[in-house]
């Protein structure tokens, strides 16, 4: 059976768009998802109340014309225009190389002994309080957010591209974006929050498991052992009080022969979370590792999904 020339458009845009994002990056102004933001908390402004039903009227009104701009592009019948379109959107969406650039950098302040430099750049990768934080401390969040985030950047919205194109992979990263900004634990967001969270766990809950997956296949390319990563991704995902980020650091932390997990604290609120694997805490050359791991996940997650969207609709 042939594959259309629409399909086989959407495949090499998508393969274009991972292209763009390993050489450009996220551009520094005009970024579309730091639009969405922007108009998200415009919109945020005017629709806020302490409830759960203000916050699913909030993710509708964002999410919705996402979408519909997304089946709009879906349907442009010329080939060419339709695979340049679900590259810039593929590109757009995707955090692959920014994520890698920010470890990277966490690795060259701490291996400076600059720990000043370190604690302000870790808002970058999360939200946690590192004015307490030592190396071994930031070093440890730096490996778990780059591992979570593998998933939140770079898996799901390849995911969601394979399985419905460009409005899958637009309306992915309105939900994740929105979670980002409103579906945190606080007094503000509690129940405004909700939607965005719950929607967020949905729309993450296959990637996770094929990032941790594929984190296991990619364990060699650190010296790890496939065997081990994909032990823990087995007994330690679980554990963790996200139903998905757990099952990404389970299998980094085996990737790596390291234990994730302990005390976080953000702001005035403290989690203790189980810990993930049986090897030492993560150390500052550990943070290059998880980056390199990170990047292997990547490309083998595009190659999937080129392949996936190739496959998708045949006549």
């Amino acid at each position: 059976m042939a594959i259309s020339s629409e399909t086989r458009a959407e495949a090499l845009g998508i393969f274009a768009g991972v292209v763009a994002d390993a050489v450009l990056g996220d551009p520094r102004r005009g970024h579309p998802v730091a639009l969405f933001g922007r108009a998200a908390t415009a919109l945020e402004s005017r629709l806020y109340g302490d409830a759960r039903p203000a916050g699913v009227v909030h993710v509708a009104l964002c999410v919705g014309p996402v979408v519909l701009l997304g089946v709009a592009v879906a349907r442009t019948g010329n080939p060419v225009l339709r695979g340049a379109l679900s590259a810039v959107a593929t590109w757009a969406v995707l955090g692959g190389t920014t994520l890698g650039r920010e470890g990277v950098a966490m690795a060259e302040f701490l291996e400076a002994d600059d720990l000043a430099g370190a604690r302000g750049r870790l808002s970058h990768l999360c939200g946690r309080d590192p004015s307490r934080l030592e190396a071994a401390e930031l070093a440890r969040a730096t490996v778990e957010s780059v591992a979570e985030n593998t998933s939140d950047a770079v898996v799901a919205p390849l995911f969601w591209g394979a399985v419905a194109g460009v409005p899958g992979l637009l309306a992915y990263r309105a939900v994740n974006t929105l979670d980002a900004m409103v579906g945190h634990r606080s007094a503000r967001y509690e129940r405004f929050g909700w939607a965005a969270a719950r929607l967020d766990d949905v729309a993450n809950l296959v990637p996770a498991r094929i990032t941790g997956l594929l984190t296991a296949v990619c364990a060699p390319v650190v010296g790890g052992s496939a065997r081990r990563s994909a032990r823990m991704l087995r007994r330690d995902g679980h554990r963790h009080p996200s139903p998905n980020s757990g099952r990404c650091e389970a299998a980094f932390a085996g990737a790596l022969d390291v234990t994730l997990g302990g005390v976080n604290v953000y702001g005035d609120r403290v989690e203790h979370r189980p810990e993930m694997g049986d090897g030492p805490k993560p150390s500052v050359p550990d943070i290059r590792r998880a980056v390199r791991l990170a990047r292997a996940v990547g490309f083998t997650a595009a190659g999937v999904a080129v392949l996936a969207t190739l496959l998708r609709r045949r006549r």
